[in-house]
């Protein structure tokens, strides 16, 4: 997706091979996409984790809610807290820290643990994207910063197409911990090429608490926030349960689960890229058709998912509306704020992470307490809700 970052001196980048320069482009987006995969790995093997520790789908949800609220914490915690230590110091403690908690997860004997490794992927998710977000600009000339940012953000959409179907294919084949057991010898790898390829990066720009909270003063800041509270909480709290509703509802066998998922990834990376193109023009239009996708996909899965060809094409629809969200919600929040770039980029990916967990919470309870089909039908409402919201609120701020 798309990414606003904040300006840095020409000065402070380096003067190295354009090739090295872009390795370590190559490298920090790597780390995103193995922190994207390790983020969301649990949907595609909800289900066998559930068993193996004998808790319910609800429950097995918690995995995406405490990354979530982790993340949400950390991304101004850690990057004010440690705003002046060399970045690439900060890049690689924290994926050794990724390694660390995938491998946890592989061997968890409880499911406790398995939260615990969760707490330490949501640690990583908020330090690592605040972080890493502003690097661009600083590892290859100005003139190639906002291709190398791009490069780097591609990471988001290829986590759920390649990543998450990749893992929950090894783990069909091999068992859920083995596919943990992948993700961090990744992790590893990923911290071996930050330390070869990334030069020393000095903090060059330091975000304080104040700035945050004066971005609150921002009416467009504020419909900002609910509008991705609004469209983030209604895809969670249905897509983390995605699994169980093609098992359940459509009937889809753990073999064909895989492909349904990547069908997914495929119109998602579609819908980043579409939405690339049109935000810029007309950035509360594309929010508000990716709103209206996203809830009648939702709407409709319990009535037309029933069979396989319903529940792809319905897929299909849910991935390309979802593919626009990031776009939409992290170039909202940057537009809005255009004095503070970096502490935009910061609250987008707060709200954003937070609000995954809340979605994914409300989602486990709604599944617990009634079915997958409910679970579908109250995110189709709410994301109902979000596009009102945006016709009316948005059309204040932005029109």
């Amino acid at each position: 997706m798309s990414v606003i970052t904040s300006p840095t001196s020409p000065a402070a980048a380096p003067a190295r091979s354009p090739l090295i320069g872009w390795l370590a482009v190559v490298s920090v987006m790597l780390g995103i996409f193995s922190i994207v995969t390790a983020e969301i790995l649990p949907i595609g093997l909800l289900t066998p984790i559930g068993s193996s520790f004998d808790v319910s789908d609800g429950a097995a949800g918690l995995m995406m809610t405490v990354p979530g609220v982790l993340a949400a914490v950390a991304a101004p915690v850690v990057t004010v807290a440690t705003g002046r230590l060399d970045r690439r110091l900060m890049l690689c403690a924290l994926m050794l820290l990724l390694a660390v908690a995938d491998f946890l997860a592989a061997a968890a004997p409880a499911y406790w643990v398995m939260v615990v490794s969760r707490v330490l992927v949501g640690l990583v998710i908020g330090g690592f994207w605040s972080i890493g977000a502003g690097l661009a600009g600083r590892l290859v000339p100005a003139g190639q910063a906002g291709t190398a940012t791009a490069v780097i953000f591609s990471a988001v959409p290829l986590g759920s197409v390649l990543g998450v179907p990749a893992g929950t294919f090894i783990g069909h084949l091999a068992g859920w911990r083995t596919a943990f057991v992948v993700m961090g010898v990744l992790a590893l790898g990923v911290l071996l090429a930050l330390i070869v390829l990334v030069p020393p990066l000095p903090a060059v720009q330091v975000t304080r608490l104040k700035v945050l909270g004066g971005l609150f003063r921002s009416p467009g800041v504020r419909v900002g926030l609910v509008l991705t509270v609004l469209i983030v909480t209604a895809h969670f709290g249905t897509y983390t349960y995605v699994t169980p509703f093609l098992r359940q509802v459509t009937g889809v066998s753990p073999d064909l689960i895989t492909v349904f998922l990547l069908v997914y990834g495929v119109a998602g990376i579609v819908g980043n890229f579409v939405a690339g193109v049109t935000v810029t023009r007309r950035l509360r239009a594309t929010f508000i058709t990716s709103g209206c996708m996203l809830a009648g996909a939702t709407l409709l899965l319990p009535v037309l998912g029933t069979g396989d060809i319903g529940a792809v094409v319905l897929l299909v629809v849910w991935g390309l509306a979802y593919g626009a969200v990031p776009v939409c919600s992290q170039i909202w929040f940057a537009t809005s704020a255009p004095h503070a770039t970096e502490a935009a980029s910061i609250l987008f990916t707060s709200s954003f992470q937070a609000t995954i967990a809340i979605g994914a919470l409300l989602g486990g309870v709604v599944v617990d307490a009634a079915s997958p089909s409910a679970v579908m039908v109250l995110g189709g409402a709410v994301a109902v809700l979000m596009v009102l919201t945006a016709a009316v609120a948005g059309r204040a701020v932005r029109d």
